[in-house]
């Protein structure tokens, strides 16, 4: 398992494991190509025999974060990799001059809401129908220290 930044030629792989991982709005290689041309932007990715297994990335400005989008191939699922993958993008923040980090994410991914709440990020408040599929979104934050 090897951890590293996101490469201009990952984003293809990262693109195919995002519909995976996301039926609905998954982001598309030129979505993902924005991000990562932007200099404000850091992702990072997990790799096993040279396929990505999991991956996040932020965008930084001033001194806030926003956890942009993250996840994990469902076979390497709880068992860690998402929170490796988060506590590298809170550090790579932190590097930035971040103190705090924002997301935003769907009531009904329960395992992603664990997962931040284990992590130190609160519950602020919630966007009524903010997907397009009229699912409302949970907008959370963390102070970094």
């Amino acid at each position: 398992m090897n951890m590293r930044l996101w490469r201009y030629e990952d984003l293809n792989e990262i693109a195919e494991l995002e519909s995976e991982c996301f039926s609905q709005d998954p982001w598309n290689v030129r979505m993902l190509a924005e991000c990562f041309l932007s200099p404000h932007f850091v992702g990072v990715l997990m790799e096993e025999d040279g396929a990505v297994t999991a991956y996040g990335g932020i965008g930084v400005a001033e001194d806030e974060a926003e956890l942009q989008l993250i996840a994990t191939a469902e076979m390497y699922r709880r068992c860690g990799r998402g929170k490796l993958i988060l506590a590298r993008l809170e550090e790579e923040a932190k590097s930035r001059g971040a103190k705090k980090m924002f997301l935003e994410v769907r009531v009904s991914n329960s395992a992603a809401l664990l997962m931040y709440l284990k992590d130190g990020f609160e519950g602020i408040y919630t966007r009524p129908r903010y997907y397009r599929n009229g699912e409302d979104a949970v907008v959370m934050k963390k102070e970094l220290v």
